[in-house]
């Protein structure tokens, strides 16, 4: 498949692999890369246990094929959306969200204006945005259409401040939706939601989360 911005790229359709235990624990587990953790997290945490985040690492970041998780976005042109593409160059590896096709409409401006930025194509959406997006009917196209699976695939993606009892309750109702065990939920949840502010901290501009602004 083609992507903007990879050319005759190795990429290839991922979707099929968002439905295999151990996907969220690799998937969300990159949140944790700023080795800020007060507590490790585990990919139990998340669905499926440490064999299977193993064996599907294997697969997610095999750099002869780069899966491509693609988010069909309402209004946009057919294939038009955001595309998760991990991006598993030999020691430059990482996962990129790329705006594809053409996007019209309030509820898709962010996937492509100002919610773009930077070398790498990143996507950036408030937490507003980002539920709109999510919850959007989508293009009709092929690709991810769980509200509950697009929300997390883009979870990495929220910049910005937010309500955090609002935030905490659809993350944890989104990571039960996908098979994440209910006893360690509300720790996962909170786990990513302190990545995220941390990073959104850096950024300029940042407030609290707790003013919900």
């Amino acid at each position: 498949m083609v992507i903007t911005g990879y050319g005759d790229g190795p990429t290839v359709v991922g979707e099929a692999l968002v439905g295999r235990a151990g996907f969220w624990g690799c998937h969300l587990l990159g949140l944790c890369e700023d080795g800020a953790c007060d507590e490790r997290a585990e990919p139990a945490w998340f669905g499926g246990d440490g064999a299977d985040a193993d064996a599907l690492a294997e697969v997610l970041f095999d750099p002869e094929r780069w899966p491509v998780f693609r988010v069909p976005v309402e209004g946009a042109a057919p294939g038009g959306g955001v595309a998760v593409v991990y991006r598993n160059l030999d020691g430059d590896g990482g996962v990129e969200y790329r705006r594809t096709g053409g996007v019209t409409g309030a509820v898709t401006g962010a996937v492509t204006g100002g919610a773009t930025g930077g070398g790498t194509g990143d996507v950036r959406l408030s937490w507003g945005e980002l539920v709109a997006v999510a919850d959007g009917p989508g293009g009709g196209g092929d690709g991810v259409s769980d509200r509950d699976e697009r929300f997390l695939l883009l979870l990495p993606c929220l910049r910005g401040t937010w309500e955090e009892a609002v935030a905490r309750e659809r993350v944890v109702a989104a990571l039960v939706a996908v098979g994440a065990p209910e006893d360690t939920v509300e720790r996962a949840a909170g786990h990513l939601l302190g990545h995220l502010e941390r990073r959104a901290v850096n950024e300029p501009g940042w407030k609290s989360p707790l003013s919900g602004r």
